[in-house]
């Protein structure tokens, strides 16, 4: 077996394997004499059937696995003794395509490696820590906010219409072709105008409404809605109003601090100044991890593999078509150019996934069980009642949970880096720390 290279252009290599008829006629007896005792056929005790007859009956088959496994085994030895590490799957062909029995088999391999990634001194690196502490006003802001969703109701004054906001309570019985259906009637029920409890439209008929009227509304069902007796068919819902109340915000004391798990209003005020500055921190990690990338991209130059940039140009490209054409869900589109722009950008990404991964694997940074699992459950609430099928979904599928460890591995690295470089810490006010979170969106 030979081993002969072919190209040596920057990152692009090629090299051609051969394998002689000999050597695979080799392999194939020595894979044949391995099976041979526990092979069975009529006519012939187990572990006695000739070794003509086993070769001329299973000879193809071995002889497809031993090749495979001798260019496979040629391809890892060359790989192991150079040190090279392909970007991607090496391309592999046979070059005699009018191969056969007892010929030599002759394969053509091509790739392009990944390049040497220079050191980066981490203390040249100097990094800014914006620090925002959470001020009374924001703290009284928030209150506000837990104020109104804990809001109740008072009556309005006699004679006063419903708006979009209020509640109505009242009584209502539901009509299909003048007759009433299962589900379609209550009493004294409450509802908040506005809220999309009832089906289209039934809301907005109780706009206006006042204690004590009497009125019909008219709807049609959703041609979707779950009980197929009502699809799409039209209702009629006599409705008798008995209040008509609007919104008060709670008070802001310590009955409504204990509704939202506090002891008293002073503790209420202490989770929300930690919950702020927790969200300030994640603001201002943000903004710091930026400051990191840009002074990374720098400090280093290297080749890059061109066929890497393709790649991520090409997503880029993809995914912004996709954001600018939210109507089209599916790919069949014309074929997405990628513009210099998409590539200048795939350039930075690649360089900077190629360095954070060399420092990362340096430091034998690792993302644990325990961290990836939060990470899946994390995603997992947001499918609310299938958030299970998602759960078992990233099991079974090895690439979803790479796309998961992958943020998750970049944030350990760049808080390795934090490490070693020189940051300073900067206090400054909300309005600045939300000016350069929006500066991040806008590049």
């Amino acid at each position: 077996m030979t081993v002969k290279e072919t190209l040596n252009d920057g990152l692009k290599r090629g090299y051609e394997i051969t394998v002689t008829a000999a050597e695979l006629d080799a392999a194939v007896n020595d894979k044949l004499k391995e099976a041979q005792p526990e092979i069975e056929m009529k006519g012939f005790r187990k572990g006695k059937v000739p070794m003509a007859l086993l070769k001329k009956q299973f000879g193809p088959k071995v002889l497809g696995e031993a090749m495979q496994e001798a260019v496979d085994g040629a391809m890892n030895k060359h790989l192991e003794e150079s040190g090279d590490r392909p970007a991607m799957q090496p391309e592999m062909k046979m070059t005699n395509e009018d191969w056969k029995e007892g010929d030599d088999v002759v394969v053509s391999v091509s790739y392009e490696k990944l390049p040497e990634i220079p050191e980066v001194d981490f203390s040249g690196i100097k990094l800014e820590k914006l620090v925002v502490k959470a001020d009374d006003a924001s703290v009284e802001e928030a209150l506000g906010s837990l104020a109104e969703t804990a809001q109740n109701f008072e009556d309005r004054k006699k004679g006063s219409k419903a708006k979009d906001g209020d509640q109505v309570i009242f009584d209502f019985l539901g009509k299909v072709d003048g007759e009433a259906f299962d589900g379609g009637a209550a009493e004294g029920h409450a509802l908040v105008l506005g809220s999309g409890q009832f089906i289209p439209g039934f809301e907005e008929g109780l706009i206006g409404v006042k204690a004590g009227d009497e009125k019909d509304v008219t709807v049609t069902f959703p041609e979707d809605y779950n009980a197929e007796h009502l699809a799409g068919k039209e209702a009629v819902f006599e409705c008798k109003i008995h209040n008509v109340q609007e919104p008060k915000a709670a008070e802001i004391d310590d009955e409504m601090a204990k509704q939202f798990g506090a002891e008293d209003l002073a503790g209420l005020k202490g989770q929300i100044s930690e919950k702020l500055e927790d969200e300030y921190k994640g603001a201002a990690r943000a903004v710091t991890k930026r400051a990191l990338l840009d002074e990374l991209d720098n400090a280093v130059s290297f080749e890059l593999p061109p066929s890497l940039v393709e790649a991520e140009a090409g997503q880029i490209a993809h995914q912004l078509w996709h954001e600018e054409n939210p109507d089209v869900q599916g790919h069949d589109h014309p074929e997405i150019e990628p513009t210099d722009e998409h590539v200048k950008l795939a350039e930075r990404r690649v360089k900077l996934g190629l360095l954070l991964a060399e420092i990362g694997q340096k430091a034998e940074v690792q993302v644990s069980d325990a961290e990836f699992t939060q990470a899946v459950m994390n995603q997992a609430r947001q499918y609310g009642n299938q958030a299970r099928q998602f759960f078992e979904f990233v099991q079974q599928n090895p690439q979803m949970q790479q796309q998961i460890r992958a943020p998750l591995f970049e944030d350990k690295v760049v808080d390795h880096i934090v490490e070693g470089a020189k940051v300073t810490e900067k206090e400054v006010s909300k309005d600045d720390l939300q000016k350069a979170v929006e500066a991040l969106e806008e590049e």
